[in-house]
């Protein structure tokens, strides 16, 4: 079960809704987020949103669009006000339940689906060395740490809907997701070994933060498969208590409810 994304946007049967994102559209995202963050520092980057909205497609409820905006965005975001964003949002949203739907066996599958995510630290490392210095003693996120950061925010922020099923292979399969998926919001303390940047840049990523975060994407498709063949969470049906024979009945008619409305 997935949430449905804002009512604004055209359906997802538009054909325009299921163009994949390209570089001019991510960075019409970041500009959006910027524009935001003039308003509200707290306002994430995009890695972290992309993070998030993975994480709200794999959760078992769906979570409306009214609830995840103030989570993410604030209490002041309105749809109505960035509906480009909005649109991209949707778009990317549809390319990732596309992308985890796919009957992949393999990552290098082009229907598979990729996280966007930035290895900062290569990106600085290919900057001129006085802007290199500018950032020193800085503390650079590792590859894919803000992802997982994001994704983990949207699990801490509705834990009922994340909360471990009864069936115990069931509730394996969620803590080994979830794990592999944390372990990408550590810093990655080992030799850098390649850059994610560029091939020209100096290395800025171990190898095994590269298994790592391929582990964290086979990880979310286990979620998305888990929370699906489950369904929706079976809501708990509480019978309200039945007075005694002998209590007053609840009506308040001052008899005793067997004379009143428990009487057979």
């Amino acid at each position: 079960m997935t949430t449905i994304p804002d009512p604004i946007s055209p359906p997802d049967s538009t054909p325009a809704a299921r163009i994949p994102l390209g570089p001019d559209d991510f960075d019409a995202l970041d500009q959006a987020l910027d524009a935001m963050r003039e308003h509200d520092e707290e306002i994430p980057q995009w890695e972290f949103c992309e993070g998030f909205m993975a994480a709200l497609i794999c959760t078992r409820r769906p979570i409306m669009p009214s609830e995840y905006w103030p989570v993410l965005l604030g209490d002041s975001f309105s749809s109505a006000q960035h509906m480009e964003f909005v649109w991209n949002w949707k778009r990317r949203w549809i390319e990732i339940e596309e992308g985890l739907d796919a009957p992949v066996e393999t990552l290098d599958d082009e229907r598979s689906w990729q996280p966007e995510v930035l290895d900062t630290r290569g990106a600085i490392a290919s900057l001129p060395e006085e802007e290199r210095a500018e950032v020193a003693g800085e503390a650079i996120p590792s590859f894919a740490q803000v992802w997982a950061l994001g994704f983990m925010y949207a699990v801490e922020n509705w834990p009922e809907d994340w909360a471990e099923p009864r069936d115990k292979d069931a509730a394996r399969m969620l803590n080994d997701a979830l794990d592999n998926i944390v372990a990408l919001t550590e810093d990655d303390t080992g030799k850098p070994t390649l850059s994610m940047y560029s091939d020209e840049a100096p290395p800025s990523v171990s190898q095994q933060r590269l298994d790592d975060f391929g582990a964290a994407i086979w990880a979310v498709y286990d979620l998305r498969q888990l929370w699906k063949s489950l369904g929706p969470k079976a809501e708990t049906i509480r019978k309200e208590a039945t007075p005694g024979r002998n209590d007053p009945c609840p009506c308040g008619s001052g008899k005793k409810y067997k004379k009143c409305h428990g009487a057979t």
